[in-house]
């Protein structure tokens, strides 16, 4: 079982990293992209009920995302 210190320490670098996600999403919005706005997206409306599934956008979000992470672990392994 880690100690104090350590949960302590991932609590941290996990909220960091929400963190730098929350402003990316921010930052994409701010520049115009159409996430959550894409074809694929499903939106239904009835009455004062509303769901929303952002299919497109969120495959899209996968792959980038994946990309990224494959670019980064390439590079930490050299």
């Amino acid at each position: 079982m880690p100690d104090a210190t350590t949960i302590g320490k991932w609590i941290i670098l996990v909220g960091l990293g929400l963190a730098i996600l929350g402003g990316l999403v921010w930052l994409a919005g701010r520049l115009g992209l159409p996430l959550g706005r894409l074809p694929g997206d499903i939106s239904l409306q009835n009455g004062n009920f509303a769901v929303y599934f952002p299919c497109a956008s969120m495959i899209i979000i996968s792959i980038v995302l994946t990309i990224l992470l494959n670019v980064v672990l390439r590079l930490i392994r050299r």
